[in-house]
């Protein structure tokens, strides 16, 4: 079996570009307590094996029992144990949305799951929201889900709600109600809302009565599994003025996205509306994005083809400042001088 391969925003092997386009990272980041807290963890010793402190704050943050945290090396790791751990249990089938995070895929490839279109016939389902790559409301919740009147079972399928825009979310309301919640897994990866990326530490909230779930994924985890420094972060993520930063920064964001999607269109793209702070646009006909997204980061900025995604033709867009809004613009204007068909449909 080959290799699945890796595609994703952020640096390549041309190292960070000056303007990133192609992640969904809070670009009013990073946030100053959750950057403080990292710089300030002490590196020099092991943190609590148990990470008691950490699974409480996470808890009373969510108001739920300490018993139903799961944490995580990163979102991707979790996504990984997970699928092996339903593929230890017998499963099967996963299914997956239509366009979605490669590493849903990649887990099932890497644990022999087949991936099924009905949501209901599936061992392991997979929901985002905001999805990636579109960032909008989910679609397809298995009937065992939305159906009024039926109590959740321990013979549901486990269905993982990744969270990892919810934070980021500019518009719209989550579409399962706090009961709903109750049955699924719901996996947080805060570093995106937070700008820091480069911290790797997550968590998953367990559904109710999951206790033996959650102790069997906790025994297949390694020692560790979060360092000094994701601890920290998570520990800031869970504070009152971190909170209040984020809320600050998504009326900025706001604003930046509003202008970000009024300069594309006057190019000629087409925007797709999104509940996040980042979106999908369309190039005009007879451009190549491959070639674009090429010619463009030689010139320091890096934009998210969506090929991977399944829209082909189309680019995922994070929402940056106006100032990098402004040397895409001009970067967009010269590939376009250099004979790129980059308005050709507007021509």
């Amino acid at each position: 079996m080959s290799a699945p391969l890796r595609t994703h925003g952020g640096p390549d092997a041309m190292g960070p570009a000056r303007y990133d386009f192609s992640t969904n990272s809070n670009a009013c980041g990073p946030c100053p307590q959750a950057l403080q807290a990292v710089q300030q963890a002490d590196a020099t010793r092991y943190p609590d094996a148990s990470y008691t402190a950490l699974r409480a704050m996470l808890a009373q943050f969510h108001g739920v029992e300490p018993g139903r945290i799961v944490l995580a090396g990163s979102a991707s790791e979790f996504i990984f144990r997970i699928t092996a751990w339903v593929r230890q249990h017998g499963g099967q089938t996963v299914h997956l949305p239509v366009h979605a995070y490669g590493d849903y895929a990649h887990a099932a490839q890497a644990w022999g799951l087949t991936t099924v279109s009905d949501a209901d016939a599936a061992d392991l389902v997979w929901a985002c929201e905001p999805s990636s790559p579109l960032g909008l409301a989910h679609r397809g919740w298995p009937a065992w889900l939305v159906a009024q009147g039926v109590p959740g079972a321990s013979g549901d399928a486990p269905l993982v709600l990744d969270c990892a825009y919810s934070p980021l979310r500019l518009q719209g309301v989550p579409s399962l109600s706090a009961s709903q919640r109750d049955r699924v897994w719901q996996l947080y990866s805060p570093n995106k809302a937070l700008g820091l990326t480069g911290v790797r530490a997550s968590y998953a909230i367990a559904p109710l009565a999951a206790q033996a779930a959650v102790a069997e994924l906790d025994a297949v985890a390694p020692s560790w599994i979060i360092g000094a420094h994701g601890v920290a972060m998570l520990q800031a993520w869970t504070r009152s003025d971190t909170q209040a930063w984020l809320q600050t920064s998504l009326l900025t964001l706001h604003d930046w996205k509003q202008r970000q999607e009024r300069v594309l269109q006057s190019l000629g793209w087409t925007v797709l509306t999104s509940d996040a702070t980042f979106f999908c646009a369309q190039l005009p006909a007879g451009v190549d994005v491959r070639a674009l997204c090429t010619q463009l980061r030689a010139q320091v900025i890096q934009l998210r083809d969506a090929t991977s995604f399944g829209l082909p033709g189309w680019v995922r867009l994070g929402t940056l400042p106006p100032q990098a809004q402004d040397a895409l613009v001009e970067a967009l204007e010269m590939a376009h001088s250099r004979a790129m068909p980059l308005m050709e449909s507007s021509q």
